[in-house]
C-alpha cells in the first residue's frame, strides 16, 4: 500500500516563492509530520509552455539543492510537470521530447512524479485515450516511485467547462479504466476552491475512476483575480477527518505569499488554532495585529481597504522588520498582481 501523502503541492500562478522560502516550507513539514512537498509552479516555463527545454543551470543547481533538501528532512520530494496541450499532437517527434525531459527530470531524483493537464484544453474526442498513453509513457520512463495525473476536469465545478470546453462523455470512467491502478489522481472536490469535502463526494469520483484520489486542496491559495486581492489567513476546516481511509493523500497548494502561508500551513493538522499558529511564526506586536486584520484580509480584502485605511496599515506593519509584514505590505501595495494565465477564477 503507498504512503498517504500529506504537505504542498506549489501550484499557483503568478509570483513564484524564492528558494529559501521552499526550503523554510520544507522545514514546516517536516517539524509539523507532513510528509511531501511538490515543485510545480505554473510561472516555471521549463514546466508547462516551454516543458520540452531544458532548465537554466543556476535553476537546475537550485532544484537539485531543493530535492537534496527534501531528502535531508526526511520529506518526499516531487515536481510536476505540465506538458502543455502535448496530447494534441502526440507524434514521435513529441514523444521524443518528452523522454528527453523525463531523462532531465530524473537528474532531480524525485520521489513524485506529477503529470498535470489542469488548465488546458479538453473537449476533444478520445481526450482520456489521448491522456492515459501519455501518462503510460511517462511511468515507464521515470525513476520516480509515485506517479500522479491531475485531469483537465479535476472537479465536478461547470467553470472547468466554461473554460476548458464540455467534458467528453464518460471522461472519468474511461481514464479510471485506462489508467495503471498504480497511477494516483488529483482532486479538488465539488470545487476548483472547495470550502469543505464530504466523503461521500470523494467516494462518488472514487467509484467513477477506480481508485481513491490525492486532494489537491485549493486553500489558501490565492491566485485568482478575486482572491489576488483577499489574504487566506484564516484557519483549515471542514477537511477530512480519518483521510487516509478515503483518500491517497491530501496535498495543499498555498498562497503566494509563503510566509503567511505557513502560519495557516500549521494549522492544518487541527492541533492548532490561529492565535497559536501565528505566533510560532511572528513576534507577539505583528501577531496582534494580523489578529486584529484577519477577518479584513481573509473577507474583503483589498476592495475594503481605501487609502486612508492603506496608509494606516502600512505603518503599522512597517514597524516590522519580519517577512510576514513585508508579505503584507507587498500586498497592499499591489506587488502580488494577477497573473491572467489563470483563467479559472473563483
Amino acid at each position: 500500500m503507498s504512503v498517504y501523502l500529506s504537505g504542498i503541492i506549489e501550484g499557483f500562478f503568478g509570483r513564484s516563492w524564492s528558494w529559501e522560502d521552499r526550503r523554510s516550507s520544507i522545514d514546516l513539514l517536516s517539524q509539523g509530520q507532513l510528509n511531501s512537498y511538490v515543485y510545480a509552479p505554473k510561472s516555471d516555463p521549463y514546466l508547462r509552455r516551454s516543458w520540452a527545454d531544458a532548465w537554466p543551470r543556476e535553476t537546475f543547481l537550485q532544484l537539485q539543492e531543493l530535492g537534496a533538501h527534501c531528502r535531508g528532512q526526511g520529506v518526499l520530494w516531487g515536481v510536476g510537470l505540465s506538458p502543455f496541450e502535448a496530447y494534441l499532437d502526440y507524434d514521435e517527434t513529441t514523444r521524443s521530447r518528452l523522454r528527453n525531459k523525463l531523462r532531465e527530470i530524473d537528474r532531480l531524483q524525485p520521489d513524485i512524479l506529477c503529470v498535470l493537464f489542469d488548465d488546458m484544453r479538453g473537449d476533444l474526442p478520445g481526450l482520456a485515450g489521448l491522456q492515459a498513453r501519455m501518462v503510460a509513457d511517462i511511468a515507464a520512463n521515470t525513476v520516480a516511485g509515485r506517479v500522479i495525473m491531475c485531469p483537465t476536469y479535476y472537479s465536478e465545478d461547470p467553470v472547468l467547462e466554461r473554460v476548458f470546453g464540455a467534458m467528453p462523455d464518460h471522461y472519468w470512467r474511461d481514464l479510471g479504466r485506462m489508467l495503471d491502478p498504480a497511477i494516483d489522481f488529483f482532486w479538488t472536490g465539488d470545487r476548483v476552491c472547495s470550502a469543505a469535502y464530504s466523503s461521500e463526494s470523494v467516494c462518488a469520483i472514487s467509484e467513477a475512476m477506480g481508485r481513491a484520489p490525492v486532494l489537491w486542496d485549493n486553500y489558501p491559495v490565492n491566485d485568482s483575480q478575486k482572491m489576488s486581492r483577499r489574504l487566506h489567513l484564516r484557519p483549515f476546516s471542514g477537511r477530512p477527518v480519518g483521510a487516509p481511509n478515503w483518500l491517497r493523500g491530501h496535498l495543499v497548494n498555498p498562497m503566494n505569499q509563503a510566509c503567511l502561508s505557513r502560519i495557516v500551513l500549521s494549522t492544518l493538522s487541527g492541533y492548532e488554532d490561529f492565535a497559536g499558529a501565528v505566533r510560532q511564526h511572528c513576534p507577539e506586536g505583528l501577531a496582534r495585529l494580523l489578529e486584529r486584520d484577519i477577518e479584513c484580509f481573509s473577507g474583503p480584502g483589498l476592495d475594503a481597504i481605501d487609502g486612508s485605511a492603506r496608509q494606516a496599515l502600512l505603518a503599522d506593519y512597517g514597524g516590522f522588520d519580519h517577512p510576514c509584514a513585508r508579505e503584507v505590505i507587498d500586498w497592499l501595495q499591489g506587488g502580488y498582481a494577477f497573473d491572467p494565465a489563470c483563467l479559472t477564477d473563483t
